[in-house]
């Protein structure tokens, strides 16, 4: 009997299309095919793909090939005082990465250093990266595959309501759990947005019970939910913040998270491990550097631009007959429509593929991501798609 041959490249999912180019709001298939993208990498294009001021900063980089993390490197400084500059007011230290997971691990690694504690706390089904670390406080279904995940990571049941925020008192009142992680709006549970007095009273409960706040805002960051940072809708002032994805505009990988100064004072004095072979390489630095330079001009037209889209968006959709009696929720250009069922999420993702616009699917909702610069004429012509797909 022949031997079966594997494909040499593991795959989590299988490909859905063979990629060959992209540009703003448009991808384009190895076939030639054009797709309008409401997708975007899943917030890593919010600026478009190829953005302007990104692409040149990389084409004309004429830096470093290489930093090796014990020298130093003005950009590095540059870009961690940008960063602090667009965070909330009491982040002050960036810790470099190369993406989001990394960044997620090494906010637990700060937290348990920090507290001195043992224990996490998270929204369950929640995702924040693929690290043993932080696929321990991710969907517990995990443990049944990976049996030597972190112990002591509780979850809590979504949504974010009062019933969830007595739970989280009723753990946190034990004094042992290093930090609460949490995106402040989720993009994997389908735009979960809390309630705006809960997620602030969970905010006081951690502080009261000397548990870490962490805002992962790798996906839902940069402007996706109509401000800068998600945590902004809600006054919220983390501990830490953990960013990547669309910071560089998709051009290069990179992450990072940017800490209170007591926290990262805890991580140098007490032996921290944060080394990164490959954090804040000296490309992925220009890029960063030149998106965030861009958003900072304009944020106040890329904001106004963003909550236009979304009532546009949210008008447009309110308008569309389902099959199924469907939710909607929206929140900037963040967008998820829950269908009440799986398999019928998943039969409009493929029927929008084959009508040409790119959606996501997670669980029964529809999730549509588009470009935070997309043009309506586009985002008309994607909408049309949609409503022929459902």
């Amino acid at each position: 009997m022949p031997v079966r041959r594997r494909a040499p490249l593991a795959r989590e999912l299988p490909a859905e299309l063979q990629v060959a180019g992209t540009n703003g709001s448009n991808l384009t298939d190895s076939r030639g095919r054009k797709y309008i993208d409401f997708v975007m990498g899943w917030c890593v294009g919010n600026f478009g793909w190829r953005p302007a001021a990104s692409t040149k900063a990389i084409n004309s980089f004429k830096g470093p090939d290489y930093i090796y993390p014990g020298y130093s490197y003005a950009p590095w400084t540059e870009l961690a005082r940008l960063l602090a500059s667009l965070a909330p007011r009491s982040l002050t230290t960036c810790f470099r990465a190369t993406g989001g997971s990394e960044a997620v691990d090494l906010a637990l690694q700060a937290a348990l250093i920090h507290t001195g504690r043992r224990a996490f706390l998270s929204l369950e089904g929640s995702y924040h990266g693929n690290t043993l670390g932080v696929l321990s406080i991710g969907a517990s279904d995990s443990r049944e595959r990976i049996k030597n995940l972190l112990p002591h990571c509780g979850k809590i049941a979504p949504p974010l309501d009062a019933k969830a925020l007595r739970r989280i008192e009723q753990r946190l009142e034990r004094r042992d759990v290093a930090a609460f992680v949490v995106e402040p709006i989720s993009i994997n549970l389908g735009v979960l947005i809390p309630d705006h007095d809960v997620i602030r009273r969970v905010r006081d409960v951690c502080r009261k019970y000397g548990t870490l706040f962490i805002a992962d805002e790798v996906a839902c960051g940069f402007g996706r939910t109509g401000r800068i940072f998600a945590c902004e809708h809600f006054d919220l002032d983390p501990d830490m913040l953990c960013v990547a994805k669309a910071i560089s505009g998709g051009l290069a990988p990179i992450g990072a998270v940017i800490a209170t100064a007591p926290i990262a004072k805890s991580m140098e004095e007490n032996d921290g491990t944060f080394y990164s072979t490959y954090g804040w390489h000296p490309r992925s630095v220009a890029a960063a550097l030149a998106t965030l330079r861009s958003l900072k001009a304009n944020r106040v037209r890329l904001l106004s631009g963003v909550a236009e889209m979304s009532e546009y968006f949210r008008v447009r959709l309110l308008q569309l007959e389902f099959e199924r009696p469907a939710a909607l929720r929206i929140q900037g250009l963040a967008i998820g429509i829950d269908v009440g069922d799986e398999d019928y999420a998943d039969a409009i993702q493929e029927k929008c593929r084959r009508n040409g616009l790119l959606v996501s699917t997670e669980g029964s909702t529809v999730l549509l991501l588009p470009s935070l610069v997309i043009e309506k004429r586009t985002a008309a012509r994607g909408l049309d798609i949609l409503a022929r797909s459902i």
